[in-house]
C-alpha cells in the first residue's frame, strides 16, 4: 500500500512562500492522479492542485492559479508544491493524496472523493 508523507509546512508573513513535499513509499503506476488539498478549521476540504504523474500535467484551482507550482522528482518519489505570494486565506493543513485515474478527465478532477490515499497533513499558516 502506498503511503504518504508530508512535511514544509510553517509560519510566513504575508506575500512569502512555502514548499510543501510529499514523500512516496512506491509508485505503483503511471497512472495515477496527486492532489495536493487543504482544510482549514470549520472548513471543507479543499482541492488546490491536481498532478498526473504519467504526463507531468498540473491543474489548480482558482484561488492559487498563478501562486503555487506542482512539480515531481521521480528520482526522489517526492511530489512537491510550491507556493508563492502566501495570503492569510491560504492558512490551513494541507494533505497530499494519491488516486487512480479517471477516465474520461484524466486527473483533472480535484474532488477528495476521488483521492483513496492521504497523507497525515502538515501545517501552513499565514500571518498578515
Amino acid at each position: 500500500e502506498v503511503q504518504l508523507v508530508e512535511s514544509g509546512g510553517g509560519s510566513v508573513e504575508t506575500g512569502g512562500s512555502l514548499r510543501l513535499s510529499c514523500a512516496v513509499s512506491a509508485y505503483t503506476s503511471s497512472s495515477i492522479c496527486m492532489g495536493w488539498f487543504r482544510q482549514a478549521p470549520g472548513s471543507e476540504r479543499e482541492g488546490v492542485s491536481s498532478f498526473w504523474r504519467g504526463g507531468n500535467i498540473s491543474y489548480y484551482s482558482d484561488s492559487v492559479k498563478g501562486r503555487f507550482t506542482t512539480s515531481q522528482d521521480n528520482a526522489k518519489r517526492t511530489l512537491y508544491l510550491q507556493m508563492d505570494d502566501l495570503k492569510p486565506d491560504d492558512s490551513a493543513t494541507y494533505y497530499c493524496a494519491a488516486g487512480p485515474i479517471q477516465y474520461p478527465g484524466g486527473c483533472s478532477s480535484m474532488a477528495a472523493t476521488k483521492y483513496g490515499t492521504w497523507g497525515q497533513g502538515t501545517q501552513v499558516t499565514v500571518s498578515s
